[in-house]
């Protein structure tokens, strides 16, 4: 007996080691265990008002046990933790303080085994760091296909959005967004992502730029974004083996194309043009700034990325603008690699064109991405350009459509049809040098985008309202 009590409690000590978790002199938890605790409190409170009512108990306790606790169960428990200490109930729910006491009891009660299974289940090893399985998630991504959130994943964010949209004004304040990341070791949105989605008169994210900005994470670095939904605890909340359940991989752009449609929602679109040809007045324009509002961004918070939503057919789509720099000889696969290709110029800066032109021969004469050239600018003289073929001119040899006027120096937001026509373009590269000539298909490609933007936003006034 002896001896099997010997194996017992050594196999106890190297399981559920104490010394991480407990100081036996202060009798307290360890700081790096509060720190573990809290997010897990925190990613707990599906509702964040900083208890765990009856609900949010018994899921917690069928998420860690594979059991609920019987209504007595509970009142016990709280019953434990009214005895000794003023806070750590309200309102009938577990507060933060009361959740850190339970853990405290049961490791001085010789329980710790209890909290190292509560550890273990949100994601964390023997130091007390969430493990590169749980944040990283193998993710296979073949040549040629891209990394989309599915139906899940966007009703997880809207319910995070949620939880932390305090005041219902469906964008969220710096505190918001500050509590919203409390759940994670570091600050990853910094003050560009206020320039790369849509932001409110104040300047604060948006729902439509908060799911925007998750789509372009995504897109970009998808191991980034499995990351930041361990953090948020998606694959605890959703039941599921790990975040990737959240992340569908398109299939080949090269079957998109001999098939000649796509189930992709997220489309990228390069913009090539030249120093100050106004690339980047273009991408705020996509987020409804115009040239008085874009004036009063900080250099330092500049982006070189844009990404909203258009309406193509009635469909809601997400298209990503990339500025790419002018460096004509150094241009990478990553810089050439997209949907559809924007080649900008300044119409009042007679050396401007050039620029697109020579890209556009070096790069794409031969490819099978559409180009677009965009007449940059166009409420300005438009002054003849030095190339010897003017962009007309050019346009018309090599079978693009005619310079697209574009300015963003309007009253009120710059239009977006040209942003809807380059969503059509990538989604329909087999059209682009036959119907997209047609003004017609224009027209029917965008078809009631306003009405399905106004629509959208409507809906989620509803929701919010019937919450």
């Amino acid at each position: 007996k002896n001896i099997s009590e010997l194996f017992y409690y050594a196999q106890k000590a190297v399981l559920h080691p104490t010394g991480p978790l407990y100081c036996p002199e202060e009798k307290e938890l360890k700081p790096s265990c509060v720190k573990a605790l809290t997010r897990i409190f925190k990613v707990s409170d599906l509702d964040n008002d900083g208890i765990l009512n009856d609900n949010e108990l018994n899921f917690f306790q069928r998420t860690c046990f594979n059991t609920p606790l019987a209504p007595q169960a509970l009142e016990d428990v709280k019953n434990v933790v009214r005895r000794n200490m003023a806070d750590g109930v309200k309102d009938n729910g577990l507060t933060l303080k009361g959740f850190l006491f339970l853990h405290t009891l049961f490791i001085q009660r010789g329980r710790h085994e209890t909290t190292w299974t509560v550890l273990r289940r949100f994601g964390y090893d023997d130091d007390l760091e969430l493990t590169q399985e749980y944040l990283f998630p193998l993710v296979k991504i073949p040549p040629d296909c891209t990394t989309e959130l599915n139906h899940n994943a966007y009703l997880f964010l809207q319910s995070v959005f949620d939880k932390h949209d305090k005041d219902r004004d469906c964008a969220l304040s710096p505190e918001e967004v500050k509590d919203l990341f409390k759940v994670f070791p570091y600050m990853p949105w910094g003050p560009d992502v206020n320039n790369t989605v849509c932001t409110n008169d104040k300047g604060w994210i948006t729902y439509q730029g908060y799911l925007s900005q998750w789509t372009l994470t995504t897109y970009l670095d998808v191991q980034r974004s499995l990351e930041y939904l361990g953090y948020l605890g998606y694959s605890i909340i959703y039941e599921q083996e790990s975040q990737a359940a959240a992340v569908t991989v398109t299939r080949n752009k090269r079957i998109d194309l001999q098939k000649k449609q796509t189930q992709r929602s997220v489309f990228r679109c390069n913009i090539l043009g030249a120093q100050g040809s106004g690339k980047s007045g273009f991408l705020q324009a996509f987020l409804g700034r115009n040239l008085q509002k874009q004036r009063r961004i900080r250099e330092d918070h500049k982006s070189f990325y844009a990404i909203n939503t258009t309406y193509v057919y009635g469909q809601e789509k997400y298209l990503l603008l990339h500025e790419v720099m002018p460096d004509f000889d150094f241009l990478s696969e990553t810089d050439l690699s997209c949907d559809v290709v924007c080649l900008l110029y300044d119409i009042n800066n007679p050396s401007s064109f050039e620029y697109c032109a020579k890209v556009y021969k070096q790069y794409f004469i031969d490819s099978k991405t559409p180009c677009v050239v965009i007449a940059a600018k166009s409420d300005l003289h438009d002054a003849r350009q030095h190339y010897s073929l003017s962009p007309h001119d050019f346009c018309r040899k090599h079978k693009l459509h005619p310079p697209q006027p574009f300015t963003c120096n309007t009253t009120d937001a710059p239009s977006k049809e040209i942003y809807t026509r380059l969503t059509t373009m990538a989604m329909y590269p087999h059209m682009a040098q036959a119907d997209l000539k047609n003004s017609t298909f224009w027209l029917r490609a965008s078809l009631g985008a306003t009405v399905f933007a106004v629509l959208g936003f409507a809906m989620y006034r509803a929701l919010l309202k019937q919450r």
